[in-house]
């Protein structure tokens, strides 16, 4: 039993998914599964119940879950320790976040980290946001800032970070058709309407569209925010978007807000796995909180 083959067996009683652990820790399925096939050989046990369409673990799979994450930690810990220079914490984070969060809310969290931790390397990805819990939970990335889904993992840490308002939008100059379903009052059901593809932002529109009572014309679902706030400038219809995100485009005075129209907030925070949170660098990023 050795450090790597915890850190696999941790990783697949996460995922539960051969392919998805053999490509998220480079190794390839048949080599994955002769390390738990070695695993069981060594506890004497089953760990995992598999065929054809599904993985589960057994009850002697997940007595192994915290003892792993335990030995991990603490193995991580002592290299820390017994490094030549132990004051300096040394590894890698990799980091996902939306283009606007990186400019927002991350220049500050980094400052922070790297002035206690200049040892360490980050490296930034950046992409729609809807797709952070995803890319956590499949261990493409050690942590991301998100906004919070209406139903949080359990195998997931969540720090909160700020409450984001929501606006809809018009363009501050409307094209003529758009312009006739907003004199008198705006005629909801009529007007096209701009919206995130899927993710918190998504459910708040769905929401905010259900109080009134509408199933309006969608003329596009975006993935991602920012471009939303560029199309409804351009006149191509009513947008609903972070604030965060309509204050930060380059395109903000060309938009207009309603203010009389209320949307939930949404919650953005800070995301990774709770059977990782515990090692050395993850743990030294969330004390930071």
């Amino acid at each position: 039993m050795n450090i790597k083959n915890l850190q696999l067996f941790i990783h697949l009683s996460d995922s539960l998914s051969f392919h998805q652990t053999a490509q998220a820790m480079h190794i390839s399925p048949s080599a994955l599964s002769r390390v738990i096939q070695r695993l069981e050989q060594e506890l004497g046990q089953s760990l995992f119940r598999r065929d054809n369409r599904s993985v589960e673990l057994t009850i002697a799979g997940k007595k192994l879950i915290p003892v792993a994450t335990t030995i991990i930690s603490n193995w991580l810990s002592l290299k820390i320790e017994l490094n030549s220079d132990s004051s300096l914490l040394q590894g890698k984070l990799k980091i996902f976040c939306s283009v606007t969060a990186s400019y927002s809310h991350l220049p500050s969290i980094l400052t922070a980290f790297r002035h206690r931790y200049p040892q360490i390397e980050i490296q930034l990805l950046t992409g729609d946001s809807a797709l952070a819990i995803d890319k956590v939970l499949n261990g493409e990335v050690d942590v991301a800032i998100t906004a919070k889904p209406e139903h949080l993992s359990n195998k997931l840490t969540y720090i909160e970070l700020d409450h984001i308002p929501m606006s809809v939008i018009s363009p501050a100059i409307s094209p003529p058709a758009i312009q006739q379903l907003l004199n008198d009052g705006p005629n909801w059901q009529a007007l096209p309407f701009i919206v995130a593809e899927s993710g918190p932002a998504r459910s708040r529109a769905n929401t905010w569209f259900k109080d009134k009572k509408i199933t309006p014309p969608i003329y596009a679902q975006i993935s991602g925010h920012e471009a939303i706030v560029s199309l409804v400038a351009l006149g191509c219809g009513i947008g609903i978007a972070p604030d965060i995100v309509i204050n930060n485009s380059p395109m903000s005075d060309k938009v207009q807000r309603f203010p009389a129209e209320f949307i939930a907030p949404l919650s953005l925070g800070l995301c990774c796995k709770q059977s990782r949170h515990q090692e050395s660098v993850l743990k030294a990023l969330l004390q930071l909180f």
